[in-house]
């Protein structure tokens, strides 16, 4: 055992002792002309970075008050299939894990295997001459180098030395005791034999450090097709090297770090119940990817994105009753491109949004209604012709003119149904010119001061004016439907909703689907293509009432059951194409308060004075400065 202490040098110790390689050596006396001058207060980067105490035992070392052990796998089982070694990558404690592996010449290893066979060949031979049972293990060995040796010839394997080293640490040595008992018993169960570097445990220490050193030097002969079950490791991981982190991977503590766009669509949906979380951990990944990059936009019920849209610089837009934000559901402005007949298209957009706010029209009301757009927009002077499709844009108020000029009795019944947008109580909220304009990165539409009835209808309205623009300037998007369970009411408002989940990917626009009413969304064949057309779908804490339905859509086990039904707040399963992990959102103290809706937080905030405000727009926010602004 031996105890070496590092310490800052004094003037004159640094004269007596130079450091090199790690080892402590006397200096000589005569001073090297191309050495250094020594230089009163100077400290080294060897210095800084030097543990206070090294202490090695024949069976572990100290650094500092941290005890490390190292292991290497002594032997290997016969037979080993994909993920064998998951159990010592998702061990529950803190390792260091590293492999070596050496090529081998071939035909090295082709000379050694044939005289190997040779000499097993031998003894079988020998056992059965003198009547001897032929030992099964000898018999095993040749058959697997017969097999070895054809797969070698044919180059379909190549030959390697392969070396597996674990590094435990602990900051006591009786949890290092632990630690090590439990992890010899989880690898012995596999078959796999490890042993303690016992008097070499700095030389192993070295080999898990990232130094690519192997001073240990204990190895195995592998195949590739062995070799490949090792590397790289298959564990419950999902982990992207691009991307935004989502929270923690609570099989083995490892973060949940993906890039939505790199699957083949960019679609999310999220179903938990009230208070699960859910609107926290998206607004944590729409600041998050903000940062990296992707422009925002969200349709909020209930105002829940208004402190963040002021605090990171974004745009609110407020819909409701004396509210300046207006958008003209007739509008071709945006629609218009060179050429091209936008008012076809635009007609069958305003069908669907007409069933909403009217309800369900037979066969004829649907003729009448046709007639009475087309008549609307000839109001205006706007044609199928494109060159007349930059004109100024009818108003719903057109369109109810027009249904009483005609004199069909059904005409008029059907005037009748939309008199409460130009007469009755919603009148002023749809029957406006447009005034909004995208111009920022972060965009809310915030809808709370809205009856519900007229959500789904200005939901379908802001959607539309979204969908427009996203064809119009291709960019990098997300778009957040909060509470959608509003838009699957209505049959055309959700097939409008598939419609723009199914082709955002074209337009590099992925779109974020959240709710808490499962049944409502799941009942749906809309609900249910969207869900099959998002490749991440979140799964945070469900309710008993709607946990069956979940499992059979999502085939979740029992035990995924079990864990959605008992989750705390923000936990639950995270699916990424065919793979899925638990997941516990987690968010930094800047990110946190930003984003919180938690009321008792929100007041305290508040009473305090730490409530964000626009006035951080463009400021520091965290480590990361922030700038949304196109301006």
């Amino acid at each position: 055992m031996g105890l070496f202490n590092f310490k800052k040098k004094s003037s004159e110790e640094a004269k007596e002792a130079t450091v090199n390689n790690g080892q402590t050596t006397a200096a000589t006396t005569t001073e090297n002309p191309n050495s250094r001058p020594f230089v009163e207060g100077l400290v080294s980067t060897k210095d800084i970075i030097a543990p206070s105490a090294l202490e090695v035992d024949f069976d572990w070392i100290r650094i500092d008050n941290k005890y490390h052990r190292t292991m290497f796998v002594a032997g290997y089982p016969r037979f080993v299939g994909m993920n064998w070694l998951s159990p010592l990558i998702n061990f529950d404690a803190s390792l260091s894990i590293s492999m070596t592996i050496y090529p081998t010449d071939g035909k090295e290893i082709l000379d050694d295997l044939r005289r190997k066979i040779a000499e097993m060949e031998a003894e079988i031979s020998t056992d059965i001459q003198r009547g001897r049972v032929v030992n099964p293990a000898t018999q095993a060995k040749l058959e697997d180098a017969l097999t070895l040796q054809a797969d070698l010839v044919k180059g379909e394997e190549r030959f390697f030395q392969f070396g597996l080293y674990v590094t435990a640490s602990s900051y006591s040595k009786e949890d290092l005791d632990r630690i090590t008992k439990n992890l010899e018993a989880a690898l012995g169960a596999l078959m796999i034999i490890t042993k303690r570097s016992i008097l070499q445990m700095e030389e192993g220490f070295i080999s898990t450090l990232p130094l690519c050193a192997d001073r240990l030097k204990i190895t195995r002969n592998m195949d590739t097709t062995s070799l490949a079950t090792t590397f790289p490791f298959v564990s419950s991981d999902l982990s992207d090297d691009k991307g935004i982190m989502y929270g923690l991977n609570e099989h083995n503590g490892s973060l949940v770090i993906f890039d939505r766009f790199s699957m083949p669509n960019y679609n999310s949906v999220v179903f938990a119940s009230a208070g699960a979380g859910k609107s926290y951990l998206i607004k944590l990944e729409a600041i998050r990817s903000l940062m990296m990059g992707t422009e925002i936009i969200v349709i909020d019920p209930e105002n829940e994105y208004r402190n963040l849209a002021e605090a990171v610089g974004g745009q609110y837009i407020a819909f409701g009753y004396g509210e300046e934000s207006k958008i003209n559901p007739f509008d071709l402005s945006l629609v218009e491109e060179e050429g091209e007949n936008a008012l076809n298209s635009k007609m069958l957009n305003l069908h669907k949004l007409f069933k909403v706010m009217v309800g369900d029209m037979d066969p004829m009301e649907e003729s009448i209604l046709d007639r009475a757009i087309m008549d609307a927009y000839k109001m205006k002077g706007i044609t199928p012709d494109p060159e007349t499709q930059s004109r100024e844009a009818p108003l719903i108020e057109d369109l109810y003119k027009s249904l009483i000029g005609m004199e069909e009795e059904r005409a008029q019944m059907l005037a009748a149904r939309f008199e409460k947008y130009i007469k009755g109580s919603f009148a002023g909220i749809f029957n406006q010119k447009t005034t909004v304009n995208l111009t920022n990165k972060f965009v809310v539409f915030g809808i709370r001061n809205l009856e519900e009835t007229l959500r789904p209808v200005a939901m379908h309205i802001i959607l539309d004016y979204i969908w427009t623009v996203v064809k119009k300037n291709l960019k990098k998007r997300i778009l957040v439907v909060d509470e959608a369970w509003y838009m699957m009411q209505y049959p055309d408002s959700a097939s409008f909703l598939r419609g723009i989940v199914k082709r955002g990917r074209k337009y590099y626009l992925g779109v974020t689907t959240i709710t808490q009413d499962v049944d409502d969304f799941l009942e749906t064949p809309f609900g249910k293509e969207i869900v099959t057309n998002s490749s991440i779908q979140i799964l945070l804490k469900q309710h008993s009432a709607a946990i069956d339905q979940i499992g059979e859509v999502f085939y979740l086990s029992e035990g995924e059951k079990q864990l959605l039904l008992s989750a705390d707040k923000g936990e639950g399963i995270f699916f990424a194409g065919q793979n899925h992990v638990a997941i516990r959102v987690i968010a930094s103290d800047e990110e946190h308060k930003l984003i919180t809706s938690n009321p008792e937080e929100v007041m305290k905030m508040k009473q305090e004075g730490k409530i964000p405000a626009a006035a951080m727009k463009s400021e520091e926010f965290g480590s990361i400065k922030v700038n949304v602004s196109d301006g």
